[in-house]
């Protein structure tokens, strides 16, 4: 029996029909110019996978109609209920599975990931892999400017341990560039759709889940370069978000998400 779907308000505004069995979303909150930047790379891959924008409550007019449609966006999605990027992410899931669409592609809306990778996601996905995630740090990813405190979090902490909790080997697991299949998404055991998901933890607990529940895991080489003298693009404050990253990595890693019997 199917479960039901915690999902938050939203308000869906579509401007073109589904034209393919994937999707690729972008989460994103006052992103400005670089979100026209990231939908401008993308514009290549529009015969590949439908481009779907999850917002989180941006005032900055960049998720406007006029401001979206032209650069091929299907539709926009804004929450108008509680919670940060969980929310968003289950906002989307939710929508891309009720439209019909095989499997989801998430990447950041903040034009530090290069789209030319889309191809390999949409072939692992068509392969049957089930979560597919994008790393700087296997055979032919790259990465630019990555700020040395973050490189050594993923590679010393972050990486490590959802690599124990897991059973897969990760090496990139702050990348927010990844893909989920819907059987993933709709097994009961994995159960996404829970308002316990809210900031940071969904992006963990799929990672930790998914392997252990024996569903088809693989990294694929992607690149990933931050400004080289810009402002760091980041929704993560350096102490308090920080903090609360590690709590939440801890408890991804203790099985603290996982369903109850």
């Amino acid at each position: 029996m199917a479960l039901a779907r915690a999902v938050p308000a939203f308000e869906a505004r579509v401007f073109r029909p589904r034209a393919t069995r994937y999707c690729l979303v972008i989460p994103v909150i006052d992103e400005g110019p670089r979100l026209a930047r990231q939908l401008g790379r993308t514009l290549p891959f529009l015969s590949l996978i439908d481009v779907v924008v999850a917002d989180g409550g941006s005032r900055d007019g960049s998720v406007a109609r006029e401001r979206l449609e032209p650069q091929g966006v299907r539709a926009v999605l804004v929450k108008t209920g509680p919670g940060k990027l969980s929310a968003q992410m289950r906002m989307a899931m939710d929508w891309a599975l009720q439209e019909g669409y095989e499997g989801l592609v998430f990447i950041d809306g903040n034009d530090k990931d290069d789209p030319a990778a889309l191809p390999a996601f949409i072939e692992a996905l068509e392969a049957g892999w089930d979560h597919v995630q994008g790393s700087r740090y296997v055979a032919g990813g790259v990465e630019e400017h990555t700020p040395v405190l973050r490189r050594l979090g993923v590679r010393l902490v972050h990486a490590p341990l959802l690599s124990w909790a897991s059973g897969f080997r990760y090496t990139d697991t702050t990348n927010g560039f990844r893909a989920y299949s819907r059987r993933l998404l709709e097994d009961p055991r994995v159960d996404p759709f829970r308002e316990v998901f809210s900031q940071y933890e969904l992006h963990y607990y799929l990672a930790t889940r998914a392997p252990r529940l024996g569903y088809r895991v693989k990294e694929i080489p992607v690149s990933r370069k931050y400004p080289a003298s810009a402002r760091v693009p980041t929704k993560i404050s350096p102490v308090r978000g920080s903090l609360l990253i590690l709590r939440t990595l801890l408890r991804a890693c203790l099985h603290r998400f996982d369903p109850g019997p």
